[in-house]
Formats: C-alpha cells, structure tokens, sequence
C-alpha cells in the first residue's frame, strides 16, 4: 500500500489562479484531458501542488525555445 506522503492540496480556484486561468477554463482543460491532474475527494475537484508544478514545467520542456 501507498504511503500518504505530506502535500498541499489546492482547489480548482486556487489552480486557475495560480495559472492566471478562469476556473470555467481550467473545468473545460480537465474535461478535455489537457490540464494537470487531479482528483475528486470528497466531492470537490483537488489538484496537487506538486502535479501542478509538474505540468508547468512539462510545458516548458516541451516548448521549442518559446
């Protein structure tokens, strides 16, 4: 078994504006699969802070010299 390892945990409003996002962009991003992951606990939509950070510089790996 996994071991919970100490995170912080973000709202959806925190991640869209931390990503200087609408929260109605960041919904439309999860349903398509193209944002950071998450997962529902407790029936609100949860980001890590780490998975968020992951994405981020995903993205700027990614990008040819932008």
């Amino acid at each position: 078994m996994n071991e919970i390892n100490a995170m912080k945990l973000l709202t959806l409003e925190e991640v869209a504006t931390m990503l200087r996002k609408s929260p109605a962009q960041l919904r439309w991003m999860r349903h398509n699969g193209s944002g950071p992951r998450c997962a529902k606990l407790g029936g609100r939509v949860i980001y890590r802070e780490q998975d968020v950070v992951d994405w981020v510089n995903a993205a700027f790996d990614a990008a040819p010299g932008a």
